[in-house]
């Protein structure tokens, strides 16, 4: 009953999502954008944060410095704007004043087309997600429901997309593993309220659809709610003490979940109930035996 509510909240938030995506675009890793990557080994176990001190003091800035495997392993990730042959030795000589004994295994230099291409490749496995999602529910639930879990979708995706905008928060390749994670965890979400709606069809009878998916909510928002609390807690522990080579991927968890449980709830099956979804659409019609002609 408070649908409308819901849906004004979330044109709202879409229209400032969709504003800033516009007018200031993203802030786009080094994934996307190309860069230099090195592969180094460490003499003793690698102290990350006085490597990034290290580079962002002689001139690098944002530096994307992770371990690789074990705690002397370390890849090392420069913008495009050190794309440039002298590169190699320049770094080198910064992390010798670490650590002497350094080793360099490699350097490669990724290039702007490359990462046109994850880029394409990115948006290709969101709408391909979306699309397999709409068919899965569509035909195992009814079109109108599958139309309401894309909808409350392309909802969480939107928000996310546009608090990234706002906050220009670097987006890379863990991003959009981020993205398909809170697309998959979502529908989960919305399948539950469609199956218990979708039962309750079935069980209870002389009453409309709106009181139907009104008891149905009911009963499911306890497991919901904890279910979305207990996984919050785990990726707000990511994104305080992950550090930030999953910077992006923990906020874009906890964006995405604390707004896809929301839409589960006051999106998705309001959409349905509102493109005319009923109790016919949800049971087998009864074949009356009578009707059937014998076969000779």
């Amino acid at each position: 009953k408070v649908r409308f509510v819901g849906y004004t909240f979330s044109i709202i938030l879409m229209a400032i999502s969709l504003f800033f995506i516009v007018t200031k675009g993203f802030n786009w890793g080094l994934d996307f954008t190309g860069g230099v990557v090195f592969d180094t080994h460490f003499s003793q176990p690698a102290d990350l944060e006085k490597i990034r001190g290290t580079l962002n003091q002689n001139g690098i800035a944002s530096p994307i410095v992770q371990t690789t495997g074990s705690v002397q392993d370390v890849m090392i990730r420069l913008p495009a704007d050190n794309n440039d042959s002298a590169i190699g030795d320049h770094v080198k000589s910064m992390l010798q004043t670490i650590d002497p004994n350094i080793h360099i295994n490699s350097i490669e230099f990724v290039g702007p087309n490359v990462g046109e291409e994850l880029a394409q490749g990115a948006v290709y496995a969101t709408l391909a997600t979306l699309a397999m999602m709409l068919i899965y529910v569509g035909s195992r639930f009814e079109w109108r429901l599958g139309f309401g879990g894309i909808a409350s979708l392309a909802h969480d995706v939107v928000i996310t997309l546009g608090v990234f905008s706002a906050l220009q928060v670097e987006m890379d390749l863990t991003f959009v593993a981020a993205i398909l994670s809170v697309v998959g965890y979502s529908i989960n979400d919305s399948i539950v309220v469609f199956d218990r709606v979708r039962e309750n069809f079935r069980k209870i009878r002389r009453i409309s659809a709106i009181d139907i998916i009104d008891i149905s909510l009911t009963q499911t928002l306890s497991r919901t709610i904890m279910t979305s609390l207990t996984t919050l807690i785990v990726v707000i522990a990511l994104y305080v003490f992950g550090g930030p080579t999953i910077h992006s991927f923990s906020l874009a968890l906890l964006i995405g979940i604390g707004f896809g449980t929301y839409s589960s709830i006051f999106i998705a099956i309001a959409i349905a109930y509102d493109l005319g979804l009923n109790r016919e659409h949800m049971v087998q019609p009864k074949v009356n035996k009578d009707d059937i002609d014998e076969m000779p």
